[in-house]
């Protein structure tokens, strides 16, 4: 099956992209990025992770650019305005991607799998999807998602409609989760302090 992107399946590169653009509102509105775990930023620990799996790194931020950039990515504020939300940061990784794909990871899940992108991408090599989610369980983790870059048009217009919701906007498309049952705490989020103090005991469970 010839591939629409001019190049095989087994080709196409990946794009990462952080997303550390939100206001931290539920740990008292830091940039919950830049909070430390195990002595290191937390969006240190999901670079590294993610670095390892994809092409180029990408890293959406609307607030402390400069310290951002300091990790050695470029950064990529939001087009959209208001801290629209992790849509917003996929939309503008769509716009700055050197590859046909993209995939996202949060800036507050340290934990994340190392075979994240593998996985999720299988069903877009075969063509059975053109946007694919983590799930553990019945949770589906829509932060942790992996698209054509081809999909930028049908994402700005989405947004532009007013739409914010991930699961809406994939709802639209040829979508499939992919299950992660193995290793649910590998997607655990750190929203609060108390969640931050407990990953760094080890005793973190959602």
């Amino acid at each position: 099956m010839s591939d629409p992107l001019g190049s095989s399946a087994a080709a196409m590169q990946v794009t990462g992209v952080v997303l550390a653009g939100g206001l931290g509102r539920r740990m008292g509105g830091v940039d919950k990025g830049l909070q430390e775990l195990d002595g290191r930023p937390m969006v240190a620990h999901v670079i590294d992770r993610l670095a390892a799996q994809v092409d180029e790194v990408l890293l959406n931020a609307n607030q402390n650019l400069d310290r951002y950039a300091s990790f050695g990515h470029r950064v990529v504020p939001d087009l959209v305005g208001g801290f629209a939300g992790p849509l917003a940061g996929l939309h503008r990784g769509l716009t700055e991607a050197a590859h046909p794909l993209v995939v996202t990871a949060p800036c507050d899940s340290p934990f994340l799998p190392a075979d994240l992108v593998a996985r999720l991408r299988a069903p877009i090599d075969a063509g059975r999807a053109v946007v694919t989610l983590a799930r553990t369980g019945t949770q589906v983790h829509p932060v942790f998602a992996l698209c054509r870059r081809d999909l930028l048009a049908a994402l700005s217009a989405f947004l532009e409609s007013g739409g914010r919701k991930i699961d809406l906007w994939t709802a639209s498309l040829a979508f499939e989760e992919v299950a992660f049952d193995e290793d649910p705490s590998a997607f655990d989020n750190i929203n609060t302090r108390a969640e931050l103090a407990a990953a760094a005991l080890g005793k973190l469970t959602r």
